[in-house]
């Protein structure tokens, strides 16, 4: 056990170091099996954090995303955090007013995450596979920005089936309708 959370530590590092040295504008933390985002990476990274665009931290056990977290990667185009066990998203996500794309499929959403829709430049927003209800239908329809919504694989009501062109100016990915069970 402690020895493969030892190379799980390790991959980590040598990942950080990559983007660090190589200075690339992404950080791949995908599948690394972390509960949090490590400390200790803000401070390795703080030479290169403006430079970051793209970060992956999908298929983990992430609970929360921080609001340090937020604001250290500010210049963030692309967040893909699928697959973890988040459930809510800090408020200073809206400072990331470069985002355009936020993966956000097979977590533990009940509510759409509202802080999405005052993001300005966002333009593909998937949450597939969550336990989505409820979507704020108004704030989308007014994101100037927003492309593709995908809303796959969750109990969605039926006025979220309403929202059609040319009521929003983007794609609404949605699972079919389960027919309706004969009495």
């Amino acid at each position: 056990m402690q020895k493969r959370m030892g190379e799980a530590v390790a991959r980590v590092a040598r990942k950080v170091n990559d983007t660090v040295e190589n200075k690339t504008d992404s950080l791949d933390l995908a599948n690394c099996k972390l509960m949090t985002f490590p400390v200790g990476i803000y401070k390795a990274m703080r030479s290169v954090t403006e430079g970051i665009h793209r970060i992956s931290l999908a298929n983990n056990e992430l609970k929360s995303i921080t609001s340090r977290f937020v604001t250290t990667f500010s210049q963030l185009r692309e967040l893909n955090l699928a697959g973890n066990y988040l459930h809510r998203l800090p408020e200073e996500i809206t400072s990331l007013l470069h985002l355009r794309a936020i993966n956000l499929s097979r977590n533990r959403f009940r509510r759409f995450p509202e802080p999405l829709a005052t993001v300005p430049s966002l333009e593909t927003i998937d949450l597939e596979e969550n336990e989505i209800a409820e979507v704020p239908t108004e704030k989308l329809a007014s994101m100037a920005s927003l492309r593709s919504l995908n809303l796959r694989d969750n109990p969605v009501g039926p006025e979220v089936r309403l929202l059609v062109r040319p009521l929003v100016p983007f794609d609404l990915l949605l699972s079919p309708e389960e027919p309706l069970p004969e009495a």
